[in-house]
């Protein structure tokens, strides 16, 4: 009975979850961040394929506009790297996120690696579309 007590409390935690995917390169963090769309350094993402980078997170974040209405978000820190050894990612020909101290490469739809050999995923964080011009941005 002690065997069963304690294996249901291991199932328990293991299957506890913030909702958020698991990622074990970075350390958790807090981002709450509301960018109007209207503002002269979002102008970008009013339109589909758009992109932006804004504060929040490890490194910055940087904001995709897939189609319009549908929107990604990923910590700018370098996935695989030590957060002080390496400057932001950057996004290269508008569809890759690329860490410039390694070279290591990241797709902007889901933050997988493209690079062989990179483990590590691109932190994503949440986006809501809380008005035609205005985006959340959560990790909760």
């Amino acid at each position: 009975m002690k065997k069963l007590f304690y294996l249901l409390i291991i199932i328990t935690f293991v299957n506890c979850s913030d909702g958020e995917p698991p990622n074990s390169c970075f350390t958790p963090n807090v981002v709450d961040e509301t960018l109007n769309l209207d503002l002269p350094g979002f102008i970008n993402l009013k339109v589909p394929g758009g992109w932006s980078y804004t504060v929040g997170g490890h490194r910055g974040i940087v904001v995709f506009n897939l189609n319009g209405s549908q929107f990604k978000a990923f910590d700018r820190r370098c996935p695989e790297q030590d957060q002080s050894a390496c400057g932001p990612m950057v996004v290269e020909n508008n569809i890759i996120l690329k860490c410039t101290c390694d070279d290591n490469e990241y797709n902007y739809l889901n933050g997988s690696p493209l690079t062989a050999g990179a483990t590590c995923f691109a932190k994503e964080y949440l986006v809501r579309v809380i008005s035609p011009t205005v985006i959340r941005i959560t990790n909760f």
